[in-house]
């Protein structure tokens, strides 16, 4: 779990770009809202997972809210899901459909 997420937060899914260097948490608050967070990796680092942005102080009011501004911040984050088996669920099949 990255710095910027409070531990009262549930991480319902964690996404990692093919170069394993990049990642998005994905999660919900206590209160129903969830966001999200992008983190990178460097070897400077000692491989620690560290926040680039500040999505996690943004609120949305669902999961499919959520999910549709990380698509639209994070460039990579959709076809990391794609290709990800455990993370396809996140997209729908149908685009006319809801997401989550």
């Amino acid at each position: 779990m990255g710095k910027r997420i409070d531990p009262s937060w549930v991480v319902f899914a964690s996404v990692e770009n093919s170069a394993h260097d990049r990642c998005v948490d994905l999660f919900t608050r206590p209160d129903g809202t969830s966001g999200f967070e992008e983190f990178r990796r460097d070897v400077e680092d000692g491989g620690a997972w560290t926040p680039v942005t500040y999505f996690s102080g943004s609120a949305h009011p669902s999961r499919e809210r959520m999910l549709e501004a990380a698509l639209r911040s994070v460039p990579w984050l959709g076809d990391a899901i794609a290709q990800a088996p455990s993370a396809r669920h996140l997209l729908p099949d149908d685009p006319d459909q809801g997401m989550l």
